[in-house]
């Protein structure tokens, strides 16, 4: 899953005509040492949080059902994972990393999800879509300071890209066959024995 995002968001900061085509796009940690071994222009989407939306996990069970409509398999629904990306532009100049930042968040902006030509792979089996948020504000027991402060270096702008992922437990419960017959015949053995029992207490005139 985390694999087919990265490949997703590469693939979409590629294409974006803000982004000159020599600029590399990478996933590594910006560290000092990282920052010192740079040397073109470049965008880093650095993986830096992943965790679980809690308020949409889902109850109940998604049901499979065969050409005939029958139910064949209940699995639960599957879990929504966020990840969270450090969007930064590294070059010589501050402005040209402005510009390139600039660029990003404009071309990011109008996607609510990932398009459907980069759904491969596990993140097409579930069948929904994959929400994209842009530098919202951070949850309040995150702040970006100590992300900086975790990886040694100095803080830099950066955009805060946040990628929902609906993911799949993998727990199937498989259904037992249907039942097809005896229930209907069972009602009609009863209601045909409650009117022979009336006729049986009949008087001879009453019949």
């Amino acid at each position: 899953m985390i694999a087919e995002v990265d490949q997703a968001l590469g693939e979409l900061v590629r294409e974006i005509p803000g982004v000159p085509k020599d600029v590399d796009v990478v996933f590594d940690a910006p560290t000092k040492d990282w920052a010192a071994r740079r040397n073109a222009p470049t965008v880093n989407l650095y993986l830096y949080d992943i965790r679980e939306d809690l308020r949409r996990r889902e109850r109940g069970f998604v049901e499979t059902r065969d050409d005939r409509g029958i139910i064949v398999s209940r699995a639960p629904g599957p879990r929504f994972f966020k990840l969270s990306y450090l969007v930064t532009a590294w070059t010589q100049r501050p402005e040209d990393e402005h510009r390139l930042l600039d660029g990003l968040l404009r071309a990011l902006l109008p996607f609510d999800a990932l398009p459907d030509q980069l759904m491969r792979g596990t993140l097409a089996e579930v069948g929904r879509p994959v929400s994209l948020t842009v530098a919202l504000p951070p949850p309040e027991d995150r702040a970006f300071a100590d992300v900086w402060s975790s990886l040694g270096g100095e803080l830099k702008p950066s955009l805060d890209v946040v990628v929902t992922v609906p993911m799949a437990t993998g727990v199937v419960y498989e259904a037992g066959p249907p039942v097809t017959a005896g229930v209907e015949a069972g009602f009609v053995d009863l209601l045909a024995a409650g009117v022979s029992e009336q006729r049986a207490h009949r008087s001879p005139g009453e019949r």
